[in-house]
């Protein structure tokens, strides 16, 4: 209980890095998730973890996603307060087609940059964009109706950390997809 206490006061006291902690905490550990899955049951039980692509999540994660998120989320709840339909329906709109296409933009150049692919970091991007925003239309709407009705804003962050390790374990297996399967796909 006193743990809790602590966490809480802490939350209320340093929401921002509070958030960021977290978030990007749930972010690296989706990737962590991801290459244990592959490559302890699914391949080689003896391939090491990639620790620079765990270093390059918990970067964009903690100092990238969260400030961003924590900010949106702190702007949208004051804008657009309340649980009426209309007020969800307007967050849903805003965050899916307003924040999403640049988040995934920021994603999939921003990761390109710090594998150090400088000749085109925005190729994977390109041909990446449309499938992974698709599937982040089908997962988010649903996950953020939740957020928006049932979470209160002090915790959106935390809410949006656990869901984003979901998504991020997709995020992560469309990132290792080879270039060569979405041009046939698209």
């Amino acid at each position: 209980m006193a743990l809790f206490a602590a966490a809480r006061s802490f939350f209320r006291k340093h929401p921002l890095i509070a958030n960021c902690s977290t978030y990007g905490l749930l972010y690296v550990g989706a990737e962590f998730s991801q290459q244990t899955v592959t490559k302890k049951f699914l391949t080689s039980p003896s391939q090491d973890i990639d620790k620079p692509t765990l270093v390059r999540y918990a970067v964009m994660g903690t100092f990238i996603y969260s400030p961003i998120l924590y900010n949106w989320y702190k702007w949208l709840d004051g804008r657009f307060p309340g649980i009426a339909r209309k007020t969800i329906l307007k967050k849903l709109v805003l965050d899916q087609f307003l924040l999403t296409p640049p988040l995934l933009v920021i994603f999939y150049t921003g990761m390109s940059l710090m594998e150090l692919k400088f000749d085109d970091p925005f190729e994977e991007c390109r041909k990446k964009f449309v499938t992974t925003f698709q599937r982040s239309c089908m997962f988010w709407l649903p996950a953020q109706t939740v957020n928006f009705i049932l979470i209160p804003p002090a915790f959106r962050v935390i809410y949006m950390g656990f869901a984003s390790f979901c998504w991020v374990n997709i995020l992560c297996f469309l990132k290792r997809q080879k270039l060569e399967e979405f041009e046939v796909a698209n």
